[in-house]
């Protein structure tokens, strides 16, 4: 096998390159889901401002900002927000989410809400909103399939929004998996050593490693902790973990 001059100029360490690679491409996603997070914050506090809570139609401002990710963006499929239940005046939840149809399209995603009728009414337990709320920091979440938005196996990548520093909801954006995996299964494969990712929950977003199927869980160490503070390279019972920098995400090589 081959190996990419990024990794042969790096000898006998090549796993930090990896993760890195790895990290900026789903920092791109990120920056995605910053920007609609600032958007979100910010017309929530010309709301309160003005004396008022936020209604659903004022989020209609934010459809310019995420067509355009949508278009930009080619590992984004579906972004937006997603509020907290009880922040808007006249709905009890709310997804202001765009996202590509299969002609290339954008198109907005139609959710009925209604608690007495939908299984969708409550959506607090998702991961990818459950973690940013949780830890008040970014999270990546899946891959799963995702019966909500699209029927694709994906990932979701979210972050906290905060108005007057009480949580809101989260800003957030879908990446199909087979576009994930074309990104990042190449460096995976490069590796010496038998290596998948895995998210703060152990769930594994990516593999190359036959022992460890993407969608299945590994067990190891807290990797939620290992994610915070200085993310340094670690090992648990054999394996190497390796933080990708500044992502939610460990590279783990049996």
């Amino acid at each position: 096998m081959g190996v990419s001059p990024g990794l042969a100029a790096l000898g006998t360490e090549p796993e930090p390159w990896v993760a890195a690679q790895i990290g900026g491409a789903l920092e791109a996603v990120f920056e995605a889901v910053a920007a609609t997070r600032a958007d979100t914050a910010a017309l929530l506090t010309r709301a309160a401002t003005e004396g008022r809570r936020p209604a659903s139609a004022d989020l209609a401002a934010l459809r310019p900002g995420l067509h355009r990710r949508l278009v930009r963006d080619e590992l984004v499929s579906g972004v937006g927000f997603v509020a907290a239940p009880g922040l808007l005046a006249d709905v009890p939840a709310w997804l202001e989410w765009w996202q590509c149809g299969a002609d290339g399209g954008v198109r907005p995603l139609l959710l009925d809400l209604d608690p007495g009728r939908s299984a969708y009414s409550d959506y607090t337990h998702w991961d990818w909103f459950a973690l940013p709320r949780d830890t008040g920091r970014r999270a990546v979440a899946g891959p799963y399939v995702d019966y909500l938005c699209s029927d694709e196996y994906s990932l979701t990548l979210s972050e906290p929004v905060y108005l007057q520093g009480e949580f809101a909801g989260v800003a957030a954006a879908d990446v199909y998996l087979r576009h994930f995996e074309a990104a990042v299964l190449p460096l995976l494969r490069h590796l010496a050593r038998p290596a998948h990712l895995v998210n703060a929950r152990g769930r594994v977003a990516a593999s190359a490693d036959p022992a460890h199927l993407a969608g299945s869980l590994t067990k190891g160490p807290d990797f939620g902790e290992l994610l915070v503070g200085e993310s340094r390279i670690g090992v648990h019972e054999g394996m190497r973990l390796v933080p990708c920098r500044g992502i939610p995400l460990v590279l783990v090589l049996a």
